[in-house]
C-alpha cells in the first residue's frame, strides 16, 4: 500500500496569491480534489489530505500530518505569482534521497506532457517548510501564474485543471508502479430479458437449437 498525502496550498485566512479573479487557495483545492478522485482508479493507494475545505493549517502541521501517518510521499500543490508564466516543481535544497529526485523527474515530466503548450520553468530546489519538515520524499509544484492573464485563463478552465491533475496522477502512478483497478462487472438489475432468436419451418432444427441453448444454461423453449 502506498500512502500519499495531498496538500492543497494555503486556505482559510491565507488566500495565497490573488489575481485575475482567482485565489490560489481555491485553485489548489480544486486540483488536489481532482488528483484524489483520479487516484481512486488505482489499486493499493491510501490517499490522505491536509485539508478538504477552506481552512487554515500551519505549514508545520501539514508536514506533521504526513509524518504521523508514515506517508510514502507528500505532494503540495500551489499556483505561482510574480509576473512569470509556466510550470515548475521543487524538492528540498538540502540532503534528499535518490527517490525524491527520481519522483520529481518523473512527475514533473508527466505534468508537462499533460498540460501541453506551457513553458517549462524547470526542476528546482528550495527550503520550503513542507519540503524541509517532512520525513518522506516530498514535492511542491507551482502550476502557472495567477497574475498572468494567459495563465489565469487556463486556470479558470475546469478541463485544464483536470489536465494538471491527470499529469500529477500519471506521474505518481509511474513513480510508484501503481496498477489500475480492473473494470467493475456490470450490475445485475434483477430483471429478466427475453430474446427471440427466429422462426424455423423444420421443427427438428428448432428443437436442435433449443437443446444447444439449454446446454449453455439458457432457458429456451419452442413456442
Amino acid at each position: 500500500m502506498v500512502k500519499i498525502v495531498l496538500d492543497a496550498g494555503h486556505g482559510g485566512r491565507d488566500p495565497g496569491a490573488v489575481g485575475n479573479g482567482l485565489r490560489e487557495k481555491d485553485v489548489t483545492l480544486t486540483i488536489v480534489t481532482k488528483i484524489g478522485e483520479m487516484l481512486k482508479e488505482y489499486e493499493r493507494v491510501d490517499v490522505h489530505y491536509t485539508r478538504t475545505d477552506d481552512q487554515f493549517i500551519e505549514l508545520s502541521e501539514r508536514a506533521a500530518m504526513a509524518n504521523r501517518i508514515g506517508a510514502d510521499f507528500f505532494l503540495s500543490v500551489h499556483v505561482n505569482a510574480g509576473g512569470g508564466t509556466g510550470f515548475e516543481s521543487y524538492i528540498f535544497n538540502g540532503n534528499v534521497s535518490k527517490e525524491t529526485v527520481s519522483y520529481q523527474n518523473i512527475i514533473h515530466d508527466e505534468v508537462m506532457k499533460a498540460i501541453g503548450d506551457v513553458r517549462d520553468r524547470g526542476k528546482k530546489r528550495a527550503s520550503y517548510a513542507v519540503l524541509r519538515q517532512t520525513n518522506m520524499p516530498a514535492l511542491l509544484t507551482e502550476n502557472l501564474f495567477i497574475d498572468n492573464a494567459g495563465d489565469a485563463a487556463k486556470l479558470k478552465s475546469d478541463e485544464f485543471l483536470s489536465q494538471i491533475a491527470r499529469g500529477h496522477v500519471e506521474g505518481m502512478a509511474k513513480a510508484f508502479g501503481l496498477q489500475k483497478k480492473p473494470p467493475a462487472p456490470p450490475k445485475d438489475d434483477g430483471k429478466l430479458y427475453r430474446v427471440q432468436v427466429g422462426a424455423f419451418r423444420d421443427k427438428k432444427n428448432a428443437e436442435r437449437l433449443v437443446e444447444e441453448l439449454r446446454k449453455k444454461g439458457y432457458d429456451a423453449i419452442i413456442v
